[in-house]
């Protein structure tokens, strides 16, 4: 039975490593002064009926140090780009020239950049939520398979799952640490 939960763990790992490349995708999103494409990413527009990535409905460029351009590519969705990135909590007034929206990269106040810590501490507390959430599922597979196994096996899984569980924790804080560093340098 033990071999069985083996499987388990090395799925319970790659699960908790998902919440932390999610968390690296949205850490990217946050703008600390400097433009980048990957700050459009989760940015999600209502296209021909269904919610899509705004790299999908449009080519994203960074033609200078503080410009991100997204030439979209059907005429008809320009305001509905336009209204997904003020919708989006980036704090950018896009710019419109035919189809190609212009997002300028306003230096970041101090105030801003305070806030922009907390929106990287929320999303490092739902990654830090989604990692207990696999924790759980693994203590419930845990308990499912206590009949067939050893009170010492039972131990044993039981902190190989909580050790796995605090690594990724503090990859997590030690991710939130570095964001928050980054966004409050001048």
């Amino acid at each position: 039975m033990a071999d069985e939960f083996e499987i388990d763990l090395d799925d319970l790992e790659r699960r908790m490593k998902g919440a932390l490349d999610a968390l690296k995708q949205e850490f990217a999103s946050l703008r600390t002064g400097r433009a980048s494409a990957t700050m459009v990413e989760p940015i999600q527009v209502d296209a021909y009926g269904a919610m899509t990535p705004i790299n999908q409905v449009g080519t994203v460029n960074v033609p200078e140090p503080r410009m991100v351009t997204i030439n979209v590519w059907d005429r008809s969705l320009v305001q509905k780009v336009e209204k997904a990135i003020m919708e989006s909590g980036l704090g950018i007034n896009p710019q419109t020239n035919g189809t190609i929206i212009m997002l300028p990269i306003p230096e970041l106040n101090e105030e801003r950049r305070r806030e922009l810590t907390k929106v990287a501490a929320q999303y490092a507390e739902s990654a830090r939520v989604a990692v207990r959430n696999v924790r759980h599922h693994g203590m419930d597979a845990l308990k499912k398979a206590k009949d067939g196994m050893s009170e010492d096996d039972q131990k044993f899984w039981h902190d190989e799952i909580q050790g796995l569980t605090d690594k990724h924790v503090g990859h997590i804080d030690r991710m939130l640490e570095n964001k928050q560093e980054e966004i409050m340098q001048v």
